[in-house]
Order: C-alpha cells, then sequence, then structure tokens
C-alpha cells in the first residue's frame, strides 16, 4: 500500500462529493491496437482535436503483422502476437506512459471531442477512482449509421445514478475500451490480469479488484466514444468462448453476480476468524452452523482448532493474511449458531459507509474490509467509522451438545 500522490477521498461511493477546482494533472491516453490501421488513424486524429489535448498518446500494438503507422509524437510499443492478449498489451503501453491519469481507448472506439476532459475530471480530484465513459456504437467504416446501445448497461445506469450507488456488482457495468484513472491508482491495485488470453472479462475482474481495494466507481455519461461496429452483445460468439470468458472472471472475482454460487473456485469474500478461546463443542457447533448457512466463507483458526475441524479446504490457519479480495471480515469471540437468515442479516449489516460495528454483546465484530483499506491508505479513521451496535438473532452456544446441534433438538 502506497501513499496517494495528491488530491483526496470521500466516504462509501459519493465521488459526487469531489471538491471543484482541483488542480490539473499530466494525462497519457493509451490506445490499445491489433490489425486496425484505419480505426486507429480515426481514434488518434479525434485525439488531436480534444478540448483538452493529451500530454501523450501511447498505441500498444498486440503483435499485429504490419508494425502500424503512427504520426509524430505518438508513441509505439508492441508485444509479440501469441494470441489475444489485451490484457497484457494494456499493461504494456501504461508501462510506457509518463502522465498521472490514465485514459484507455482500443483503437476501435473513437472519442468525442470532449471526451478527455470529462473523464479525467474525477480521477484528478479523487485518485482512487476508476471511471467509465459511454460507449456508443455505429458502423463507422461503412454507412455511418448508429447501432444500438446494450439496453441492460443503459438500466444499469439509470438504476445506480450513474453507479453513485455501485455496489459490489457494480464491475459488471465497466468496459475496458473506454476508462479513466489515475496512474497511481493503476499501479496500486496491479493493472490488468495479464492471465486473461480471450476476448472479454479483464475489465470487469479490474473494476472488481479497484472495488476491493477501497476504490471508487463512477460512470461518466457525457464522455463518449463510438465504436466501429455493434457491441459484443448484438454479434454471434461461440458458445465455448461465452463459457470461458464466464469462468474465468467466477474464478477470479469473489461479488455475487459473477463469482461461484456453492462451487468452492474463486477468491473468498467473507472470512470469519474464530477466537482460540472458544471451547471444542463451540467451535464445531459454530463451524458446522456457519459453514451451512455460508458455504462460499472462509475460516480462519487457531492450530487446535483446526485439528478439530478437520480436511475442509475453506479452513485456513489463524495467523494467515487476509485475501485482498475479501470485503467482510467477522469476528467471532463467542460460539453462536443459527439458521442461513441469521447469518446472512448479521453478514450483511454494513452499509458501505460504515467500516466496523460491533455486536451488542460484545461477542463478534464485523469489519467493512474495502473502507478500512481506503480509511489506512490515507490515514483518515472518517473514512471507515465505527457504527452503531448490532442485533442478532444468532444463539449462543453455551448450553449446546453437538449431539443436540446434529440431532435438531437445539430448539432453533
Amino acid at each position: 500500500m502506497t501513499a496517494p500522490p495528491f488530491g483526496t477521498s470521500v466516504p462509501g461511493n459519493r465521488w459526487d462529493l469531489a471538491p471543484a477546482g482541483t488542480p490539473r494533472r499530466t494525462v497519457s491516453v493509451v490506445v490499445a491496437h491489433y490489425e486496425q490501421q484505419a480505426q486507429l488513424d480515426r481514434t488518434l486524429a479525434a485525439l488531436q482535436r480534444q478540448t483538452r489535448v493529451p500530454d501523450e498518446v501511447v498505441v500498444a500494438d498486440d503483435g499485429s503483422r504490419k508494425e502500424p503507422v503512427v504520426p509524430d509524437g505518438v508513441r509505439l510499443v508492441r508485444q509479440d502476437d501469441e494470441g489475444f492478449r489485451l490484457a497484457a498489451v494494456r499493461n504494456l503501453g501504461v508501462a510506457a506512459s509518463t502522465g498521472d491519469v490514465l485514459v484507455l481507448l482500443d483503437a476501435d472506439t473513437t472519442p468525442e471531442p470532449e471526451l478527455v476532459e470529462r473523464i479525467v475530471a474525477l480521477p484528478e480530484a479523487l485518485p482512487e477512482a476508476l471511471v467509465v465513459g459511454r460507449r456508443r456504437h455505429a458502423d463507422l467504416a461503412g454507412t455511418g449509421e448508429e447501432l444500438p446501445e446494450p439496453e441492460w448497461l443503459r438500466t444499469a445506469y439509470a438504476e445506480t445514478r450513474d453507479l453513485l450507488d455501485a455496489d459490489a456488482t457494480g464491475h459488471r457495468f465497466l468496459i475496458g475500451a473506454v476508462v479513466a484513472c489515475s496512474r497511481w491508482w493503476y499501479d496500486e491495485i496491479g493493472g490488468f490480469d495479464e492471465t486473461f488470453r480471450a476476448y472479454g472479462g479483464e475489465d470487469w475482474e479490474l473494476a472488481h479488484r479497484s472495488w476491493t481495494a477501497g476504490g471508487l466507481l463512477a460512470h461518466c455519461p457525457d464522455a463518449v466514444a463510438w465504436h466501429d461496429g455493434p457491441d459484443a452483445g448484438g454479434r454471434d460468439r461461440d458458445p465455448a468462448a461465452r463459457l470461458h470468458e464466464t469462468v474465468a472472471i467466477a474464478d477470479r472475482t469473489s461479488a455475487r453476480g459473477t463469482t461461484w454460487r456453492g462451487l468452492q473456485r474463486g477468491p473468498a469474500d467473507l472470512v470469519v476468524t474464530l477466537a482460540p478461546t472458544l471451547a471444542p463443542t463451540e467451535v464445531l457447533v459454530t463451524l458446522d452452523s456457519l459453514l451451512a448457512a455460508l458455504p462460499r466463507a472462509v475460516v480462519r483458526l487457531s492450530a487446535e482448532h483446526r485439528a478439530l475441524a478437520g480436511t475442509d479446504p475453506r479452513i485456513t490457519c489463524a495467523e494467515d493474511p487476509i485475501p485482498s479480495t475479501a470485503r467482510t471480515h467477522l469476528t467471532l469471540r463467542r460460539g453462536m449458531y443459527g439458521d442461513q437468515r441469521a447469518w446472512t442479516d448479521l453478514v450483511t449489516a454494513l452499509d458501505g459507509e460504515v467500516g466496523a460495528r460491533e455486536v451488542a454483546d460484545g461477542r463478534a465484530a464485523l469489519e467493512d474490509l474495502r473502507l478500512l483499506r481506503r480509511a489506512a491508505r490515507w490515514d483518515r479513521s472518517d473514512l471507515a467509522p465505527t457504527g452503531a451496535p448490532l442485533e442478532t438473532r444468532l444463539r449462543m452456544t453455551d448450553d449446546v451438545t453437538l449431539e443436540a446441534w446434529l440431532g435438531g433438538w437445539h430448539g432453533g
């Protein structure tokens, strides 16, 4: 974790509270390209007509058979053709850039004159912001006819007020072909995952990682770029390719809507730590109740308790660090049991603006890890305040035997 080099932060996802009149930062536009010289020419010409001309433009070529031609002043970097490597070529382009703020475009996605000016405003003020512009569609290489925008995306932006009300599922609404963020934040979260070696998914994974790290997510509807051709949803795609993309995302994200629902695959979203002082019966009843209700939770136990719990892949060492993908941490100081609703109500009790809450009698504590990461980054406790004590319908394990729990004689 590194300190932010400029700007400030805001509570929750309240990017609408960004201060006005922040100093301008240098801007680099990185254009990903493969075998699209005509589209690239159009996009580079449009970048020269911006109301705010970028400080530099980098074209990153993914191994085209013929080296693309770029105007004087545009930097060109290339990688060998080893198949579809969009994630890697974007990272290559960013590595060659020098600006404080990044704008990422695809060669076939041509910006309107105000795009740069509008899309960089938030990252200049809030360096943890990941901002997606509006990608519209037209037959630019042919008739010039406007093509439909994906309705599901328009609906999502409308329902979330341009992602102001985004939650952990908001990563599904990032389009990598027109996005901006600070260079510091790009490096902080590690850039694109280069293990993506086929079409699609690398942008959702990046947005998911940004969110869990404590980032902000915003849609800038007046930062418009025109894609040459229909949206991918309007094109015939090989079902096997769609399946591969979906599995790749599910294996790398932890939020509902894209990760697995029951399979023990993919990273953890909820991490639970049991106090080492719990008695054996408390441990076993609590674990069995918890994991029956929340089967994708990861539980950290002491060595003694791990031996008691047996070989379950969801059990890890208490000393292990909490995964960076996890958003919620529950600490259980006493044994508890209950049904699925009671456990779910407890672990979802944070509202996205509160960093921590205690259960009223002190038996447990709940933490919003993404807000705590942000607070630590800025050294500002107000970014993850402590909320009011929680009530829970979970029962104490004090008077429950393992036989009673397993046999259903526990009364609840």
